[in-house]
């Protein structure tokens, strides 16, 4: 459950939830971390945190998308190894 706060006056739990509803419909994908509501007048505003989705970078090294390297044999890690790295400077 988020971390739900309300500023400026009360709300009953049956409003809260509605707002988080719509929140959630709107990024079905992500997790409510914490949910600020501020009652403004006939107004709410709303300001709200999502969980830090998890992710794996993945990276073309050596002509192969990967994520990590653990799964390579001795004779690819040593062709990454030898490649020549390019940066990109701004000078």
């Amino acid at each position: 459950m988020a971390n739900v706060t309300v500023l400026n006056g009360t709300m009953d739990e049956k409003e809260i939830n509605g707002y988080i509803d719509i929140i959630e419909k709107e990024n079905p994908s992500r997790k409510l971390d914490s949910l600020e509501l501020t009652i403004d007048g006939d107004f709410v505003n709303m300001k709200y945190t999502f969980k830090p989705i998890n992710f794996e970078r993945i990276r073309r090294i050596t002509g192969y998308l990967v994520g990590t390297m653990d799964r390579w044999n001795d004779a690819k890690t040593s062709e990454e190894h030898d490649r020549v790295k390019h940066s990109l400077s701004l000078d």
